[in-house]
């Protein structure tokens, strides 16, 4: 098993023009009546400063990342397979795929064995290409290849410092986004320091370096930042155009790089279709974004080799219905609030309707069954039914799949990043509410229109979109641990827009009746300032400690096996083990796989749970047959999995193997009625002990304190 250990050894955008101004003094953000020669002089010098300090902050964190990563590995000093074991699970996989091609013979052969690929699946030929997203570590090992970097940089040094970044890319997208919702570039400053500062909430690369979200990420905020600058007003036809390219572009690279990405775009695409309905958003601007979410998913799907999954996404499937209903629905934003309610109901109804008829019309044709574990797991997940699948289990069990832990707010609270969150979501919730209210109902009177103004200018589109952005990837994250980084990450950009937004302090003010133009300038800078100083100082030290201990990676377990099984086995032999360990095999020794950890497919899925029958109560001629079934020359049993205790009762992995078979569990605890004893004792303790019947198919080639590995017998 991995471990970190204490080192013995030391060694040495612009501003945004529709904001309305109060105040003709010169202000941070620049803003001066544009007539003024001194004045936009100023504007220049404050989008130059701020583009700088955006800049200087993501070369920060990219720096920041990459440090933590070498104090805590001594990642510099580790041998070549320490390095690769450190890359945990599928982060190992992916990156099996870079080192591939970057010792492939020419780039072509590197290309062939990934669209013929036979020692990622045993007996089985499939295309790495459609299954997985890893044309980044192709595009990565053929840049490293072409460019004169050998002589001066490892390829594993040229990944890593790739991904970190890319960090610098995310941050930079985070802190324009902000500065484009706020208008002053010290609410990008804010954003990327509460960033930083709860980077355990907001951010894994530095351990998890080549998972699919670390590169897909920094796209989506790219994503973000265009979007929010599309939906400004007054826009010229050519900034709208190179806008909307941007969005493609980064919404294609988004997709590209996460099998994910379809139900975080569908999330998105909810969150336009909201807003649409309630003409919260110009229409156009909203069917363009459809329309790029679907093209940029079809052209993943072309480099793919139309990959089924995507065309049976429901991203498609919603983003079609959500275009013909619209056609067939033409008076939509037509009547009164009775009228407008009835028809947005019909439309939500015939949208929803469409979906389903085209996703199982999508699904039926394409005889599409790659996600169906998802759906499995959600039902499981909310409650519709208990279950027994194997697959569905075996992510409910896992604590990232899992509710977001209570102790979550507490460190985002620390630096007080929840606490501003929750006061600027309160007033845009209740701002959006009414605005919503008062555009269904369609009234033009003056008195409305003069109370609703101060919430008018709050919720322009942009900042709507935002809003009901971070409310919805909220309740994802609240649902499912993984996916909070999709959450913290915005509610830096929300929180630091509303403490820095002349609107929202209006709104605040005048609630009780404090208001003046002057107060409202005031503290709009005044508290960012003195919260980016209490940031400072609270958390300067921490991080300053943080990068001064030292550590270093720590397996010797792990090692051993991977230098016997270079050493002691043949280049084709294959191996059973678990997902996650059978991963770092193939990166360490390339040796062929039974099994590995990219789930996103029937037939793996299937064969992964007959692997798992070694951790089940099955006979040895049972265990025997089902892994020569699918090649295998030697099998690999980890003791941390035998005699499991992370999980509790019902949740380890023999567990679910037990309940799934129909055997009642071990140790103390309720089963189900309908399970039975077995009739054979747990197979990965029983072959211990050396009986005929096991030594007969069995012979155990290599042992230390974590693993097992035995070679089969030939016969069949």
């Amino acid at each position: 098993m991995t471990t970190i250990r204490q080192r013995r050894v030391g060694k040495g955008t612009e501003a945004a023009e529709d904001q309305p101004s109060e105040e003709t003094n010169v202000k941070l953000d620049g803003k001066i009546p544009s007539d003024h020669t001194g004045g936009k002089l100023w504007n220049i010098l404050s989008i130059i400063i701020g583009g700088v300090v955006a800049v200087s902050l993501g070369l920060l964190t990219s720096v920041y990342v990459a440090t933590l990563h070498e104090n805590d590995l001594w990642f510099s000093n580790i041998k070549e397979v320490e390095r690769e074991i450190s890359f945990r699970t599928e982060c190992g996989l992916y990156y099996s795929y870079y080192k591939q091609m970057i010792q492939a013979a020419s780039i072509q052969q590197g290309l062939h064995g990934l669209v013929y690929d036979n020692k990622t699946e045993s007996v089985r030929t499939i295309n790495i290409l459609e299954r997985m997203n890893v044309y980044q570590e192709v595009f990565l090992s053929i840049l490293y290849r072409i460019l004169p970097i050998q002589q001066y940089l490892e390829p594993v040094y040229f990944y890593i410092y790739t991904l970190f970044g890319l960090q610098a890319v995310y941050v930079i997208a985070l802190y324009v986004t902000s500065w484009l919702l706020s208008g002053t570039w010290l609410s990008g400053l804010l954003a990327a320091c509460w960033y930083i500062t709860n980077r355990v909430d907001t951010t894994r690369v530095e351990f998890t370096i080549p998972l699919r979200e670390n590169w897909a990420l920094p796209f989506f905020a790219v994503q973000i930042a265009a979007i929010t600058y599309l939906l400004r007003t007054h826009l010229q036809p050519l900034q709208e155009r190179l806008t909307l390219m941007v969005v493609f572009i980064a919404t294609f690279l988004f997709s590209l790089t996460w099998q994910f990405n379809q139900f975080m775009m569908l999330i998105q695409a909810l969150a336009l279709f909201v807003l649409d309905c309630l003409d919260m958003l110009p229409t156009t601007k909203v069917t363009w974004l459809y329309i790029i979410q679907i093209s940029a998913l079809l052209l993943v799907c072309v480099l793919q080799f139309f990959n089924s999954m995507i065309l049976g996404s429901l991203l498609i499937s919603f983003n079609a219905s959500v275009l013909i209903a619209r056609a067939i629905q033409k008076n939509l934003k037509k009547g009164g609030f009775l009228t407008r309610l009835g028809k947005l109901i019909l439309h939500v109804l015939l949208v929803l309707c469409l979906t389903l008829v085209i996703n199982k019309f999508i699904k039926k044709i394409l005889n599409l069954e790659s996600d169906e574990h998802i759906f499995k797991f959600l039902k499981a997940k909310f409650g519709f039914g208990a279950t027994r699948d194997f697959d569905a289990k075996l992510y409910l069990c896992e604590e990232a799949f899992g509710l977001l832990p209570l102790n979550t707010f507490s460190r985002l609270s620390d630096t007080l990043l929840f606490y501003v969150y929750i006061f600027v979501l309160f007033p845009m919730a209740v701002a959006a509410v009414i605005v919503a209210f008062r555009n269904l109902s369609g009234s033009n009177q003056g008195q409305l229109m003069e109370e609703m103004e101060e919430c008018t200018i709050t919720l322009k589109p942009d900042a709507a979109y935002s809003l009901v952005h971070t409310v919805l990837f909220g309740c994802l994250a609240l649902s499912t641990m993984r996916m909070k980084y999709l959450w913290t990450s915005h509610m830096c950009v929300f929180a630091s827009f509303g403490l820095c937004s002349s609107e929202v302090w209006k709104i605040i003010l005048k609630c009780v009746h404090l208001y003046t133009s002057q107060r409202a300038q005031v503290i709009k800078y005044s508290i960012p300032i003195i919260t980016l100083l209490y940031i400072s100082y609270k958390f300067w030290p921490g991080i300053m400690d943080e990068l001064s201990e030292l550590r270093e990676f720590y397996d010797p377990d792990t090692v051993e096996l991977m230098n016997w099984i270079k050493s002691n086995t043949p280049n084709t032999a294959v191996f059973a083990g678990s997902m996650q360990l059978l991963a770092g095999v193939k990166l360490c020794t390339g040796r062929t796989l039974t099994n590995h950890p990219h789930y996103e497919d029937k037939n793996l899925r299937e064969r992964t749970k007959q692997i798992y029958q070694i951790y089940a109560k099955r006979s040895p001629d049972d265990v025997f047959r089902i892994l020569r079934s699918f090649g295998t020359d030697y099998v690999i049993l980890e003791d941390s999995i035998c005699y499991e205790r992370r999980h509790s009762r019902g949740c380890r992995l023999r567990d679910l193997l037990d309940v799934a078979n129909g055997h009642i569990m071990d140790g103390l605890g309720e089963n189900e009625p309908d399970l039975k004893p077995s009739l054979y004792p747990r197979f990965c303790e029983e072959i211990k002990k050396n009986l005929p019947s096991y030594t007969t198919h069995f012979t155990r080639v290599f042992q230390n304190k974590t693993f097992h590995v035995y070679k089969l017998a030939k016969h069949k």
